[in-house]
């Protein structure tokens, strides 16, 4: 198994290249199952859940041809007699993402069946909003006593008004695959709209779909017969924006960060600020995070301790918890960080304790964080991709020598992760 060995306590310096959006490059590469004609996708990052969702289209008969190492061409040859992959394959419960198979497999072939998808485990993650939209456009929905979730309809699905009972990412981007391809009018009302949806919406105008209020919480669809093929590039990835400013934050270095979206950033600087950090715009594309900060977390007006919480978009996003909880451990003062929409994703937290950590963990839900201390290199292991993430940022701020175990996980979501930390600095080994 591959790990990464860390030497900490070193100040990092240099240039870091945010790659395309993990979240979105996933649901993109979905949508490619919509059409016959070639969809070509840039900025595409080299990450692991990209590649085995990969591997799972050219087993439905996709075409798909590396152009460069980040854009990529697809071409769907989809075969209309199966519905299946073998129960027992190993891609499907490998990543989150293949539950976005089942909206354009359910409107290009009427059935789908898949096994579970896997993914991090941070909590019980429900499938009901997927399956009661696609009822409403007239599918049959079931899971088997072995788990395999089905999906069927016998003629065309038809638009319909959709009420969300959350504001489901995966949930809306699977709705709008099935709907664009629907006979009428889907009007999909508290929908998510983060930058991930919003690059998978306007990849499917690009190929002919009809989608007003894109990045509202409330979309229109009009079906059309078909959808045309299309070239379309992938935003950055902000969640890989906010991971790196943590770095810079916690370790007091001054890091660079090339191909930003300022845009996507408003509420993490919102929250960064109440630990006393911020950064300043460089160019068009980029941001400082300077050395200098005061590093000293605010109390509300009237002295009071401060929190964190997450949000659906715009609020601050729940992929950053695990990043933002281990910067505030390297702050002076204390701070709640509140993770409302997981269950175990605070769990992690165990890991920073043995390192010296100051944390009470109040429930599954809540942390305090008091801070600074300085931490102890240990021996880790990555639980999920941002918890991973974050122990390889606590092993940088260390003293001492930390290696951590299960780092597939960290590299299903940020490419070239090593490489990008020996360009500013950082002491890493990467073994094997």
């Amino acid at each position: 198994m591959s790990s990464y060995s860390i030497i900490g306590s070193e100040q990092l310096e240099g240039e870091i290249i945010i790659s395309g959006n993990k979240n979105g490059s996933l649901a993109c590469i979905a949508a490619t199952l919509l059409t016959d004609k070639e969809v070509i996708l840039n900025n595409v990052p080299a990450i692991e859940d990209v590649k085995v969702l990969i591997e799972i289209l050219k087993r439905y008969g996709s075409d798909i041809t590396y152009l460069d190492n980040n854009r990529i061409s697809f071409k769907s040859n989809l075969d209309y007699s199966r519905d299946e992959i073998s129960p027992d394959d190993e891609l499907i419960g490998s990543i989150r993402a293949s539950i976005l198979l089942i909206g354009p497999l359910l409107t290009r072939t009427g059935k789908i069946a898949l096994p579970p998808p896997g993914g991090d485990v941070i909590g019980f993650r429900r499938l009901d909003t997927h399956f009661n939209a696609f009822e409403e456009l007239g599918a049959h929905c079931s899971i088997t006593e072995e788990g395999i979730l089905k999906a069927s309809a016998n003629k065309k699905l038809v638009g319909a008004n959709i009420l969300l009972d959350e504001a489901s990412v995966t949930g809306t981007e699977n709705i709008v695959m099935a709907s664009v391809l629907a006979k009428g009018k889907t009007v999909i009302t508290n929908a998510a709209s983060e930058p991930h949806v919003q690059d998978l919406c306007n990849l499917l105008v690009a190929m002919g779909s009809k989608i007003d209020g894109i990045g509202s919480n409330l979309l229109t669809i009009e079906g059309v017969a078909n959808l045309n093929g299309a070239e379309f590039t992938i935003g950055s990835d902000y969640m890989e924006v906010g991971s790196f400013i943590g770095l810079a934050a916690a370790t007091k270095s001054e890091i660079e960060l090339v191909g930003c979206d300022s845009k996507h950033l408003p509420m993490i600087e919102k929250a960064y600020k109440r630990l006393g950090i911020s950064w300043h715009e460089s160019g068009k594309d980029k941001i400082v995070i300077p050395k200098k900060q005061s590093c000293i977390i605010r109390k509300s007006i009237d002295d009071q301790t401060l929190k964190i919480d997450d949000a659906p978009w715009p609020g601050f996003p729940a992929d950053l918890m695990s990043i933002i909880t281990v910067v505030a451990t390297q702050m002076n003062g204390t701070i709640l960080i509140h993770e409302k929409m997981y269950e175990s994703r605070l769990y992690f937290v165990d890991w920073l304790i043995r390192m010296g950590a100051d944390i009470i963990l109040c429930d599954p839900h809540r942390a305090l964080i008091n801070g600074p201390v300085k931490l102890k290199a240990n021996q880790l292991s990555s639980p999920d991709v941002r918890a991973g993430m974050a122990l390889v940022i606590a092993a940088l701020c260390a003293q001492g020598v930390s290696t951590i175990q299960n780092i597939y996980q960290i590299e299903r979501g940020y490419e070239d992760l090593h490489k990008k930390l020996l360009g500013v600095g950082a002491k890493i080994v990467r073994s094997p």
